[in-house]
């Protein structure tokens, strides 16, 4: 079954930096998509980045864009986050979420349990 088991969530400070990963099975991982989403509390989910099955595709929202990296190794079936300059307002819980095909705007149809990041003094 698919499974989706993210990693590397914690405490950082102000300008810290943090990498996320996503070890994925249980599907071809090549040929898809990959997002990483979260959840601060009393918020909605939001998706923060995504990368297309080929790598050749990718997006970020607006407020993380120059500081976060997303990335994946299609021969692990792992994609990573790569956060720097974090604020405390990048406190959430993050999500590894999997699309249905290899675009990034193609619909998502599974996601991890999370890893929480926490940014604080």
């Amino acid at each position: 079954q698919v499974r989706l088991v993210e990693s590397g969530g914690g405490l950082a400070q102000p300008g810290g930096s943090l990498r996320l990963s996503c070890a994925a099975s249980g599907f071809t991982f090549s040929n898809v998509a990959m997002s990483w989403a979260r959840q601060a509390p009393g918020k909605r989910l939001e998706r923060v980045s995504g990368i297309g099955a080929d790598s050749s595709d990718t997006y970020y929202l607006g407020a993380v864009k120059g500081r976060f990296t997303i990335s994946r190794d299609n021969a692990k079936s792992t994609v990573y986050l790569q956060m720097n300059s974090l604020k405390p307002e990048d406190t959430a819980l993050y999500f590894c979420i999997k699309h249905r095909g290899g675009g990034i705007d193609d619909p998502s149809d599974f996601r991890g349990q999370g890893t929480q990041v926490n940014v604080s003094s």
